[in-house]
């Protein structure tokens, strides 16, 4: 079965979602392959540390986060972007309300209730 979203996404048509004090994401456009998700930081909110098998890339749209990946941190701020190999541990602190863009490949089919 092919699992893609609709070819138009409104941002106003994708409910967001909590998953964490302070932490909300919106699933945008995805196939099997690749997957954009957007994720809202309150300050002092944190994307708990995880690892997937999918590698990421997250841009910074708006604030200041610290990002920690395989151990080692570093302060981000919008314009900046991160990369996180497959399997490799990871979170963030937001420092100053923010935005953060996610991209994966392949899709992170359990956050589409996929897996």
């Amino acid at each position: 079965m092919l699992i893609e979203s609709k070819k138009f996404i409104e941002m106003s048509t994708i409910e967001e979602e909590a998953v964490a004090p302070g932490v909300k994401r919106r699933v945008m456009g995805y196939n099997e392959q690749i997957m954009v998700v957007r994720v809202t930081f309150e300050t002092g909110s944190e994307g708990y540390v995880h690892s997937h098998f999918q590698s990421q890339v997250a841009y910074v749209e708006r604030g200041k986060f610290e990002v920690m990946i395989d151990g080692e941190k570093k302060i981000l701020q919008a314009g900046d972007c991160f990369y996180v190999p497959p399997n490799e541990e990871h979170g963030a602190v937001c420092l100053e309300a923010g935005i953060l863009i996610d991209i994966f490949s392949p899709i992170r089919a359990d956050l589409v209730g996929k897996e």
